[in-house]
């Protein structure tokens, strides 16, 4: 079996990666937790972070996986504005050191990116559009990439946005978060001016499976088939889970006074994804039917 190392195994992508390869692969997952989140027991699990670069070399080359599944990432976007030395050390320095171990032993990188590289004026986004990102997030993802783009390695740049699904003790995401909320009978405002394509975590993972499995080393937009405001998802949500959507009220963007800058009118055109992948993304009512039906389990 070809070996893949997954990073971020404890994360939401990262979990359902390891459900998705360990089956046909040889995985090891690492993270910087103690201990696995899940109960799979056809991986291996061991403590990592990806900006310890000596630490990191001992725990791959002698695993040697072929492919490396670059999960891990600092996510918090108005975090991001005060905290950038971490942001940066994760998202950026953890990439070189993965370039750094992959170039060892010739392995091939998955790295997932954002819709955040660009500014939101004028998406949705074909993958060969030019980056202009407005917050220190949507920058340290972009420099990811570049570090990427430098190396002599073959890889993958997998963006995606408004990533969402169940998994064990992983933080909210825009589902789980608006869930809990209806169902405890509490009123929200939601965005009704930011777009973009809401993406389940499982149907990323399943893309990035085909892009090894085709060997296309390339960069791929990857999200739901579905370009909407984040009002009009809540309300697909509620009633997809048959929560009360009065509960729920449209907002604007600038009424929320958030740290970072976020892009208002993103999305992205799938067209490669399609041509080159021959996947055909799900509509929003597919995916959350489908996260129905983990989230009762």
């Amino acid at each position: 079996m070809e070996k893949v190392l997954i990073t971020g195994a404890n994360g939401l992508l990262g979990q359902k990666c390891v459900s998705l390869f360990s089956p046909d692969y040889e995985v090891l997952g690492i993270d910087i937790h103690d201990n696995s989140f899940t109960k799979n027991s056809k991986y291996v699990y061991q403590k990592s972070d990806i900006t310890q670069r000596t630490a990191l070399r001992k725990v791959v080359l002698p695993f040697f996986p072929k492919y490396i599944i670059n999960t891990a990432a600092y996510t918090n976007v108005d975090a991001s504005e005060t905290n950038k030395e971490d942001c940066w050390k994760i998202n950026v320095e953890g990439v070189s050191n993965l370039i750094y171990v992959a170039s060892k032993i010739n392995a091939k990188i998955v790295h997932i990116s954002t819709d955040y590289i660009f500014d939101g004026e004028n998406g949705p986004y074909k993958e060969d559009d030019t980056p202009k990102p407005l917050g220190y997030y949507g920058k340290s993802k972009l420099a990811s990439e570049n570090e990427l783009l430098r190396c002599d390695l073959e890889f993958a740049i997998a963006r995606t946005m408004v990533l969402y699904g169940a998994a064990v003790n992983v933080r909210p995401n825009f589902v789980t978060w608006l869930i809990d909320k209806l169902r405890d009978k509490e009123k929200v405002t939601i965005v009704d001016d930011q777009f973009g394509n809401p993406t389940l975590a499982d149907d990323l993972a399943f893309a990035i499976k085909q892009i090894i499995e085709r060997e296309k080393w390339d960069i791929f937009h990857v999200s739901g088939s579905e370009l909407v405001d984040r009002y009009t998802f809540a309300i697909q949500i509620a009633d997809i889970f048959k929560l009360d959507k009065n509960l729920i009220t449209p907002i604007k963007t600038a009424d929320l006074n958030q740290q970072a800058p976020r892009p208002l009118k993103s999305g992205f055109i799938l067209d490669k994804l399609k041509e080159e992948l021959n996947l055909e993304m799900p509509t929003n009512e597919q995916s959350l039917k489908t996260m129905k039906k983990q989230y009762r389990k």
